[in-house]
């Protein structure tokens, strides 16, 4: 699927892939008029960018920063399609209302019709931060550092201007006239904490509180929240979410968004894995409560398939079921010093992490074919 929306990405759309694709990779007549005339939501390119570098990520497939059409796309993402829809020149794509549907500022599909879209901010700044370390894979450090100022930049920009002191929140969008819009805007509010733009502070925690508040309009917006919630330490609501999605009674349930999400809250949330290909290291950082124990069977990873155990937040057991050797960083939440490993007490290292807080870890080697347990000792 990202190929194909990578591959078809052109010139003659200024720089827009189709919207939606059909099996045979043509795009769907709903949206799709000509290329003058077409639905396009203007995050999406960057919002892809991120997706590819999380793939490699879990697959180790090089396809995705080698392979020329994936470059392609990723290039001129990141320079003639901002520069084309970057029509006042300060850093922001932006979209006008005679653009009509194409070039829609937000993933918010609800005629506001904003020529700026909190979440587009969000997109572009994880689209620079993800091209960014897409090129220190490809050992090209000076790009490498050359975007992640832009992404920087674009933190500064969000972090600073578009807060809203009176109203306790950031802004939602710039509308047309320049002025903020101050009111809940769905994905243009949870799309900057879904992609860690939101600086730690007080500011995060009212960001945050507003999300819960307010949530998501329909099933597609909430399918994030999951997600969001266990990455900010938010388990019990994050688990009472996963439960909604999957209920039987949820309208909508089908939508595709709603059983993709549950998996990913379940792996990359509550069983917390987060796996780094070049490096081979997974790291994973269980987040259970109100449950007491979960297990994920048969996940591939890379050219291995892993088991992984959580018990009470304070026990993980991992098993390298096949494939080569790699690095495992198993993290607790909360300061402890010391861990068994088979039985073997060894020392912890404290450290912060963004969003979770104060955590606990240990590196240890998984060798093909090896089962460890570690628990957290004191």
């Amino acid at each position: 699927m990202l190929y194909q929306f990578a591959r078809h990405i052109s010139a003659d759309r200024d720089w827009c892939s189709y919207w939606e694709i059909t099996k045979d990779g043509v795009p769907a007549p709903v949206d799709y008029e000509n290329d003058g005339d077409f639905w396009y939501n203007l995050p999406a390119n960057f919002d892809v960018i991120d997706c590819c570098l999380r793939q490699y990520q879990w697959t180790g497939d090089k396809d995705y920063i080698e392979k020329h059409e994936m470059l392609h796309f990723y290039d001129r993402s990141v320079t003639d399609y901002v520069r084309r829809w970057d029509i006042d020149g300060d850093g922001l794509p932006e979209h006008y209302v005679h653009y009509g549907r194409r070039g829609i500022a937000s993933y918010v599909e609800d005629g506001l019709h904003p020529l700026v879209g909190g979440d587009l901010v969000a997109a572009l700044y994880a689209g620079y931060r993800a091209y960014s370390q897409i090129q220190t894979l490809r050992g090209h450090q000076d790009l490498s550092h050359k975007y992640a100022e832009k992404a920087a930049r674009i933190s500064g920009i969000y972090n600073q201007d578009w807060w809203n002191e009176k109203a306790g929140r950031f802004n939602g969008a710039i509308m047309q006239d320049g002025s903020p819009y101050t009111a809940y805007y769905a994905s243009a509010h949870y799309f900057p904490l879904y992609f860690r733009l939101v600086k730690n502070g007080v500011r995060m925690s009212s960001a945050l509180s507003d999300v819960v508040k307010h949530g998501g309009n329909n099933v597609e917006e909430r399918s994030y929240l999951a997600e969001i919630y266990y990455n900010y330490g938010l388990h019990e609501i994050a688990y009472s979410m996963l439960l909604d999605l999957s209920s039987p009674h949820t309208s909508r349930r089908s939508y595709p968004e709603v059983s993709y999400s549950v998996i990913s809250s379940i792996i990359t949330g509550m069983m917390g894995m987060a796996p780094n290909a070049a490096d081979r290291i997974l790291v994973t950082l269980p987040r259970l409560h109100p449950v007491q124990w979960g297990t994920a069977m048969n996940v591939p990873l890379w050219d291995n398939e892993i088991h992984l155990s959580h018990r009470n937040n304070q026990e993980s057991i991992l098993v390298n079921a096949s494939g080569p050797k790699f690095v495992w960083e198993a993290r607790f939440p909360g300061e402890w010093g010391v861990f068994s490993v088979d039985g073997t007490e060894c020392q912890a290292e404290v450290q912060h992490v963004y969003g979770s807080g104060t955590v606990s870890s240990i590196r240890l080697n998984v060798e093909p074919g090896q089962k460890i347990v570690v628990w957290v000792v004191k």
